[in-house]
């Protein structure tokens, strides 16, 4: 596990971007997937908004994913291991690196054929409590005719991130623009913020 959190940590140092290929688990990584799916079915995936508060809007040109808000009150099982590996993560991180990260928040993103969300920063103009915006990756078999990567801009460059399955992304909200590229098959992901107080 140490060793996931620090490669994430070490690239992030030398690249400004954290990444790790198996971060999750296949098991977990798998039971997420399904507790997604399932909610899919059920109808409880909402349509994404963008901004916060009064502010908050929704528009499909320009994001198109569905979003459940994950909640250990949920009590379920998968979800708490997902939580018992973040608590640990943020354990790591505020020993290691005095991160400051007092809380979180994470939700299941479910990008359909055809689904983008354009370029944009993760930190609010009115609330700066987002401090690392990290991503989960829920897809197996990817290939790059899917579509759907992760575009992260760089000041000179743009780096090109395929959503795999279990792969984790790891960068400042405040700091580095993105988008999701258009994807041509059902993406998946759990995504959220390490957030300070």
């Amino acid at each position: 596990m140490e060793q996931s959190f620090e490669g994430v940590i070490s690239s992030f140092l030398e690249n400004r971007v954290g990444l790790c290929n198996d971060f999750l688990s296949q098991d977990l990584s798998n039971n997420l997937k399904g507790n997604l799916l399932a909610l899919l079915l059920a109808n409880q995936l909402k349509e994404a908004g963008i901004g916060n508060n009064a502010k908050l809007l929704t528009n499909k040109s320009i994001r198109s994913d569905v979003i459940y808000w994950l909640d250990r009150k949920h009590d379920d099982i998968h979800e708490n291991s997902f939580f018992d590996l973040i608590d640990a993560f943020v354990k790591h991180l505020n020993m290691t690196c005095f991160a400051g990260i007092t809380g979180y928040e994470f939700h299941y993103a479910y990008y359909d054929k055809g689904s983008s969300y354009k370029r944009h920063l993760d930190q609010f103009k009115n609330d700066q409590k987002r401090a690392f915006s990290v991503i989960f990756y829920l897809n197996e078999n990817w290939c790059s005719a899917d579509g759907g990567q992760l575009c992260i801009y760089h000041k000179d460059s743009a780096q090109i991130i395929a959503p795999m399955n279990g792969k984790c992304v790891f960068f400042k909200s405040s700091e580095l623009e993105h988008e999701v590229l258009l994807n041509h098959k059902p993406r998946m992901s759990i995504t959220g913020w390490l957030k300070t107080s």
